[in-house]
């Protein structure tokens, strides 16, 4: 149940039935889940979670290490042991030994397929994931619940469709015909589907979908058997930062939320309310700290996973493109009972109620009066920065033709340099990006697409590389 790390020299080759035709095939896998997920929980692994004995209570948390926009709820919450010492703190006063066991896997629906089964208490996963577990849940007659948000981004930009560096394909619309890795059923999925019909194209009719987990289809597209990939984070920025990747279609274009959250299993929660809202004043720690100390916060979590730290830092950093807060802010559950009618026109879940699966109860308790101040900000800093090897702090910028002075000022020994977006405000690497010169104006854009449209709309503006950019700000 999990893919090798993507920070790994390799990845297996796509075998040749990894293949989704279309609709058809997404019936039947519809049909065929709730059994697979069935049989995923009972091969699953170790004991059923929650385990007492009377005085020690086993807390099963699963995560994924690899989806870093969950860290505060999973790896960097794991390195920081704030889980354990809450739960500590809850046996002084209860009496009881609590021991946590850590699961780790590379998607959420093995994640339900364990809650389902009683054997994982609590659990973090993205946006559509969660509402797979609601309906599994809710079908299996073992209902969960969603308590909290990791980290979010309100335009969509945690989600990137990419393809290979130097492809021809710079539109949505040159994806007629192709062939689109994807793993059906997540955010980025979603997002794929979304852009396609906003692009006036039907996603099960123009393109050829292949249904792959990140690890297959990253490798599907350096082999050549994907003419692109859509993923959510970490994939497209890391397939960037190694130079296998370019992106495409940014989806902070489509200027629709998503995010990745916890939820837990209502017997368990009704049992053991304490621990619930212990966890969730740990993953309060692990927020903060990820807010005060962000470049530590990246070391950690790279040197968990494998991943680079420079590509943990651009969607975790103080700028990154996740903003990193526990509260379930109404803009985001809107957002999710959109996201129901795209898994129903894809067949993957019948009806979801959004409302009986979302509770902030727990989180209100854990927060106390400053919990609906903390749920209406939406505040970020969003900063252009350069990280220089051999110093534990960024140099932060208010815009990019400041950042190209200083990074030229530095050249080689820049690290990693972070810009935004000219028209979606996507962060994005700045040697990575598409650069254009209107009139004055050096302008980043994360993807083809973005910087096209730009050039289409600007007369006299014209593109050019980055490192023509740092030669024209000296």
């Amino acid at each position: 149940m999990s893919s090798r790390p993507p920070g790994s020299p390799s990845v297996p080759s796509p075998p040749p039935s990894s293949a989704a035709p279309g609709a058809p095939r997404r019936r039947a896998l519809a049909a065929a889940l709730p059994t697979a997920l069935l049989a995923a929980s009972l091969s699953g692994c170790g004991t059923t979670a929650d385990a007492s004995d009377g005085r020690t209570v086993t807390v099963t948390v699963g995560y994924q290490s690899k989806t870093i926009n969950t860290v505060t709820a999973g790896t960097l919450l794991r390195s920081l042991g704030s889980f354990e010492r809450a739960l500590r703190a809850q046996g002084k006063r209860d009496g009881k030994t609590y021991k946590v066991r850590w699961q780790d896997y590379a998607t959420g629906a093995p994640i339900t397929a364990q809650m389902v089964a009683g054997k994982v208490d609590i659990g973090s996963m993205g946006d559509f994931p969660l509402l797979l577990n609601a309906a599994r849940g809710t079908q299996l007659h073992a209902p969960t619940r969603l308590v909290s948000v990791t980290g979010y981004n309100l335009r969509g930009a945690l989600n990137t469709l990419v393809t290979k560096p130097g492809s021809p394909l710079r539109s949505l619309a040159d994806l007629r015909g192709k062939k689109v890795s994807s793993s059906v059923g997540s955010a980025s999925d979603g997002t794929l589907v979304r852009a396609l019909r906003r692009a006036g194209m039907d996603p099960d009719k123009d393109i050829h979908k292949l249904n792959q987990e990140p690890a297959v289809g990253a490798s599907a597209l350096q082999s050549g058997a994907a003419d692109a990939l859509s993923q959510f984070v970490a994939w497209p920025g890391l397939l960037a930062f190694q130079g296998k990747a370019q992106a495409l279609y940014d989806g902070g274009a489509l200027g629709l939320p998503t995010f990745h959250g916890v939820t837990v299993r209502d017997a368990f929660a009704s049992r053991r309310p304490a621990v619930v809202r212990a966890f969730l004043a740990a993953q309060r720690d692990a927020t903060r700290f990820l807010q005060a100390h962000p470049v530590d916060a990246a070391r950690r979590v790279a040197g968990a996973t494998g991943l680079p730290p420079e590509v943990v830092y651009l969607y975790n950093g103080s700028g990154g493109l996740a903003t990193f807060d526990p509260t379930l802010k109404p803009q985001l559950i809107a957002a999710l009972r959109k996201d129901v009618a795209v898994l129903r026109a894809a067949r993957l879940t019948g009806p979801v109620d959004v409302d009986s699966f979302v509770t902030d109860h727990y989180l209100k308790q854990s927060y106390g009066s400053g919990y609906a101040k903390a749920r209406r900000s939406t505040a970020h800093p969003a900063p252009d920065e350069v990280w220089l090897r051999g110093e534990d702090r960024t140099h932060s910028f208010t815009g990019p033709e400041a950042l190209l002075r200083f990074a030229a000022a530095h050249r080689g020994r820049v690290r990693a340099a972070y810009v935004a977006d000219a028209t979606t405000g996507t962060r994005w690497f700045a040697d990575k990006s598409v650069w254009v010169r209107d009139g004055a104006r050096l302008l980043p854009f994360a993807a083809r697409a973005t910087a096209d449209a730009w050039l289409r709309h600007h007369r006299g503006a014209r593109a050019l590389g980055y490192a023509d950019a740092l030669g024209r700000v000296r």
